[in-house]
């Protein structure tokens, strides 16, 4: 037995039995299953090839995709999850890419092997962010009876109890599902969803790769979502406690004793102001709804109905908060800048050229994403990335322009557009071998956009879109000015600081902060409309109760 010990520990230190050990998801997976979550990723895989080589290339990959995927994101979408956190990078001293890695790691919310048991049972999550009307239609069309009452709990349920069979049916596979699972979505739906999570739609647009996009991330904003639910419950949670804490602040001396006498609480004789409230707040759990209803705080009435608005405000101006922040920025562009913008879309512009044309063009366009690859695709490449592509890719001139050790990057810039140009107009094996080039390299340029850029760059940089820079402004802040910019320039209002989920934990906190307020200003009339409002106050305690319900249920609804 001793000898068996030793020998397997031999073996799986070799790899020999690594596999025989290893719980992860894709092993069981379908051999087009595998080749379905490499497309999704965009890994390349060589066709035609067996299942043993592709779940290899999964396994090189899946760390970033899965596990860590955060390791991939721009530093507009690390800012974006670290604000959902709480984390506001504060401005000045914004964070290089790789110290906000390291933050956003440090708030990650899975481990490996949580990640790894979420993909051996994708019906668990996978319909977490669909709306009831989508999982009614997903039910309708495989033959299950809409459950009654139609709640969104009961359609969940419902639609993950028939889900292994429904694909069965529809002669599919369900570990890593295809597009019969989006069957009942619109194109216009699934553009929808990946707006409202700050996800750029992928260009140029097709079904098949918008429903990709969508199941690369469902994961991901299922975990999200429920983040942002928890928030919001844990808002109104909070709001209580706020209420509880301040409601004593409008009772006078003998209102607290009053109370403290009822509940058979002790009061010290000769108990000061704050040893009174000090005393009060310390019993806060022998609050009843009573009460509150009795304390006269008549602005409490107010913040809780606020309250009750708070999640359903949030969604419903995401869109309007996300376009007048655009509208804002482009109407600082220079028009060269905004016939760019149009241009990457491949969109026309005005004959007239009058500035009021192109700005209502670029807002009839704002929500489409800049196209995959083209000119201005090396918009925010660094001096040292366009040389390296010059020095390949660029004709005699552009070498020796890339050669120089004065070349301004504006220059650069230039002549990387028109080598770009010149390849795309001839097509070809010329073309094919500059997008290839742009697929290698445009990873890691978007990754480390501006981190590298000098002042003067930088300044240029802004300077193209007609944005004054301030004298004395730090590298750090021209960088944040910089990403602000070509983030709108590459998403329009698509762009992650607009997204439904940062609108909901905004919500949640405002909600907090109205009920507080309410409160709060109950302080200086409290006494004074003690007897006034005791009849209304038992309504209050009853609105603050459904306020709280309906912000929770708003946003499961809309997540």
């Amino acid at each position: 037995m001793k000898f068996f010990s030793i020998a397997l520990v031999a073996l799986v230190a070799d790899g020999a039995l690594a596999s025989w050990f290893t719980n992860a998801a894709y092993n069981k997976w379908h051999q087009t299953e595998l080749e379905r979550w490499l497309s999704d990723h965009d890994i390349p895989y060589p066709s035609p090839a067996d299942r043993k080589d592709l779940e290899e290339i999964v396994k090189e990959n899946w760390n970033n995709k899965v596990n860590t995927p955060y390791n991939d994101w721009d530093v507009n979408t690390l800012q974006a999850y670290l604000k959902e956190k709480g984390h506001d990078v504060q401005k000045g001293t914004e964070q290089s890419r790789d110290g906000l890695v390291n933050t956003v790691k440090s708030y990650w919310y899975e481990t490996e092997d949580q990640a790894q048991e979420a993909y051996l049972s994708v019906k668990d999550w996978i319909f977490d962010t669909w709306s009831d009307s989508q999982l009614r239609s997903f039910l309708e069309k495989h033959g299950v009876p809409v459950p009654h009452p139609p709640k969104r709990e009961n359609l969940l349920s419902a639609a993950r109890n028939n889900y292994d069979v429904a694909a069965k049916k529809a002669g599919e596979t369900a570990a890593y599902p295809g597009n019969w699972l989006y069957h009942a979505w619109s194109e216009s739906d699934l553009k929808a969803w990946l707006d409202e999570r700050g996800i750029p739609n992928p260009q140029p647009t097709t079904r098949d790769k918008l429903i990709a996009t969508v199941r690369r991330n469902a994961r991901l904003a299922s975990v999200r979502g429920k983040g942002a639910v928890s928030s919001v419950s844990s808002a109104a949670s909070s709001a209580t406690s706020a209420v509880s804490d301040t409601v004593f602040d409008t009772w006078s001396d003998s209102r607290i004793k009053e109370w403290a006498d009822k509940k058979g609480i002790k009061v010290p004789q000769g108990s000061t102001r704050n040893e009174l409230l000090a005393l009060a707040r310390k019993h806060k759990s022998s609050l009843t709804g009573e009460d509150l209803s009795s304390s006269g705080v008549s602005a409490f009435g107010a913040a809780t109905s606020y309250a009750g608005n708070a999640a359903a405000q949030a969604t419903d101006t995401v869109k309007g908060t996300a376009e007048d922040a655009f509208n804002a920025a482009i109407n600082t562009w220079s028009d060269s800048r905004l016939k760019a913008y149009l241009d990457s879309r491949g969109v026309p512009v005005p004959q007239s050229g009058k500035r009021d044309e192109l700005l209502a063009t670029v807002r009839l366009h704002k929500h489409k994403a800049s196209t995959g690859y083209n000119a201005w695709t090396f918009d925010t490449w660094t001096t040292e990335n366009l040389k390296n592509y010059l020095s390949n890719y660029g004709d005699q001139t552009a070498k020796q322009a890339a050669a120089k050790k004065d070349a301004t990057r504006d220059d650069l810039v230039k002549y990387a557009q028109d080598s770009y140009a010149s390849a795309s107009k001839v097509g070809g094996k010329s073309y094919a071998s500059v997008t290839s080039a742009l697929a290698a390299a445009t990873g890691y340029v978007k990754d480390a956009t501006f981190d590298t850029w000098t002042d003067s760059d930088l300044k240029a940089y802004l300077d193209s879109y007609g944005v004054p820079v301030p004298q004395g402004t730090k590298t750090e802040e021209l960088k944040a000015m910089a990403r602000r910019q070509s983030t709108y320039f590459r998403y329009g209002t698509s762009s992650p600081s607009g997204t439904l989920l940062a609108q909901i934990q905004n919500g949640a906190q405002w909600l907090l902060d109205q009920v507080k307020l309410g409160a709060a200003s109950g302080r200086k009339e409290g006494e004074k409309a003690y007897d006034r409002v005791k009849e209304e106050g038992t309504k209050a305690t009853h609105r603050a109760g459904e306020a709280a319900q309906q912000a929770k249920d708003k946003v499961k609804e809309e997540l």
